[in-house]
C-alpha cells in the first residue's frame, strides 16, 4: 500500500484551479477539487495506473488525466507525490519536478 502525499505545489495548483471556476460557481469549483482528489484515490492501491508523462519518459514520473487536466505524480519506494495539475493545453514547466 502507498502513501498518495499531495506536494504543496500540487495543492496550489488545485486551488487556483478552484478559485477559476468558483468566478462561475462554487459548486463546482469544490465538485472540481473534490473529484480531482478522488482520481488520485485509487494510486496508494494501483500507483502505476497513470500513464507514463511522455515529455519525460521516465517510469516513476506518471498522470492521471482528470477532465482537462493532468495531474502528475513521482512514484517513490512507499509513497506517490501528487506534484502537480496542469490544463492538458499548457505546456509543462521544466521545474515541475524541482
Amino acid at each position: 500500500m502507498y502513501y498518495v502525499l499531495w506536494m504543496p505545489s500540487a495543492l496550489s495548483d488545485l486551488h487556483g484551479i478552484e478559485k477559476y471556476i468558483a468566478e462561475d460557481s462554487d459548486y463546482y469549483a469544490k465538485k472540481f477539487v473534490d473529484e480531482a482528489f478522488k482520481a488520485t484515490d485509487r494510486l496508494s492501491t494501483f500507483p502505476k495506473s497513470g500513464r507514463m508523462v511522455p515529455e519525460f519518459g521516465i517510469e516513476t514520473i506518471r498522470e492521471v488525466i482528470y477532465n482537462s487536466y493532468r495531474i502528475i505524480y513521482e512514484l517513490n519506494e512507499d509513497s506517490v507525490n501528487v506534484v502537480a495539475v496542469i490544463h492538458g493545453k499548457q505546456q509543462l514547466p521544466d521545474t515541475i519536478l524541482e
